[in-house]
């Protein structure tokens, strides 16, 4: 039989590594808008996002959001919205993204208790959908189409 990475390369899924960081998060480098980030690939999270504090980094256009968010860190949490991002992970590419933006210090906060390197955000299930994911846990490899 052949191997999942030649199956997915014939049906056109893009091949993206990522690493288990010592608190057990899948953490993948993502591009937003050309720039560089460190994220948490987070099956559990709805939509991906970022802190306040990378508006300027990722070069944002944030616009209020009426939506509050949800997760681990509490409830009812304000939230900004940016629309029209070039996202990039690997060679995989959505040139039209939305991206929530909310207060991300406690979930830096948790991974430095840690000892473990501060994220810019989180790659959540709305890219896992479009991308039709597949997560490789064993050979640590995201696949996109």
């Amino acid at each position: 039989m052949e191997n999942l990475h030649e199956i997915l390369k014939k049906e056109n899924y893009k091949k993206i590594k990522f690493k288990v960081t010592k608190t057990q998060h899948l953490q993948i480098k993502a591009k937003i808008n050309g720039i560089s980030g460190n994220f948490i690939l987070d099956t559990g999270a709805s939509n991906t996002c970022i802190g306040f504090e990378s508006i300027e980094r990722f070069e944002l256009s944030a616009k209020k959001s009426k939506t509050k968010a949800s997760g681990a860190g509490g409830t009812g949490m304000a939230t900004q919205i940016s629309s029209q991002n070039k996202l990039q992970l690997g060679s995989w590419k959505n040139k039209d993204f939305s991206i929530v933006i909310f207060d991300l210090s406690h979930v830096n906060e948790a991974l430095e208790s840690y000892k473990a390197k501060p994220v810019h955000g989180i790659i959540g299930a709305d890219v896992l959908l479009e991308g039709k994911a597949i997560i490789d846990y064993f050979n640590h490899y995201l696949y996109l189409k």
